[in-house]
């Protein structure tokens, strides 16, 4: 169950952190009330997946690179953003950094 917490985490984070591109600067309230719930919820869940015995390393880890590699891809269709082959190649350095941290990682 800590995962499907984690997992909703991760999505309402991404959710709040495109809104936070989407708001201006906090100009437009629609988006900027998504980004303040949203980084509410998505502690909230990750605090919950915590509880269900994720080691925070681990938890911490996949929220963050996930989370990252999730807004650098949807923010090329989205918000017409590029991503060169390097930074294509960290993304996939990052995301495989965390599987290296869960798959070395005692339970």
């Amino acid at each position: 169950m800590g995962y499907v917490f984690l997992a909703g985490a991760i999505s309402v984070e991404v959710i709040a952190t495109m809104s936070l591109r989407a708001s201006e600067g906090f100009s437009k309230l629609g988006f900027s009330v998504v980004v303040v719930v949203g980084y509410i919820a998505a502690f909230t869940l990750l605090t919950l997946a915590l509880q269900r015995d994720l080691p925070l390393g681990i938890a911490y880890g996949i929220w963050a690179a996930v989370g990252v590699a999730a807004v650098a891809i949807l923010s090329v269709p989205i918000f017409g953003e590029t991503l060169t082959t390097i930074q294509i190649g960290g993304l996939a350095l990052v995301v495989a950094g965390v599987f290296a941290l869960e798959a070395g990682g005692a339970h």
